[in-house]
């Protein structure tokens, strides 16, 4: 049992401040907004509710964001979730790909709604000269839901 006299000095040596940033924190959360962003970024993207065909084609690769026009059930037109009458499709439309007229168009058609209301659409959208439009499909035996875009001009 003795006293050291040099314990002072040494005490101060090895506790020293620890200068180093903890990231552990930083990425659990970034984690969870991973997880939180890749579940609600579907439910983000259904628009209109219709009830699409069922084909067996295989799915068409885009190089970027397509603009969605619905026939829904009733025979209304929806560009995106807006509804809009046919007659006004054509210069919206045109007004929305102003600055891109490269970019696809995505017709959708619910399966219990005339044919010759979804040639009536693709029509306005040809008079228009947009030449970049595509029909959607639901793959044949899919149960996740998900459309498949078949055709195009």
């Amino acid at each position: 049992m003795g006293a050291s006299l040099g314990g002072h000095k040494t005490h101060s040596k090895r506790f020293r401040p620890v200068a180093e940033i903890n990231v552990t924190p930083m990425v659990d959360v970034m984690l969870v907004l991973l997880v939180i962003f890749m579940v609600t970024a579907p439910l983000l993207t259904a628009g209109v509710q219709v009830d699409l065909p069922k084909t067996s084609a295989t799915p068409l690769k885009g190089e970027d964001q397509p603009i969605s026009v619905t026939v829904d059930a009733h025979g209304k037109v929806w560009i995106q979730e807006t509804e809009v009458q046919l007659d006004e499709l054509g210069p919206r439309l045109l007004a929305i790909t102003a600055q891109k007229p490269e970019t696809r168009i995505f017709v959708r058609g619910d399966k219990t709604i005339d044919y010759g209301r979804v040639m009536e659409v693709m029509g306005a959208l040809g008079a228009a000269g947009l030449s970049k439009v595509a029909l959607v499909t639901e793959v044949k035996g899919s149960t996740d839901g998900k459309p498949a875009k078949k055709g195009g001009r």
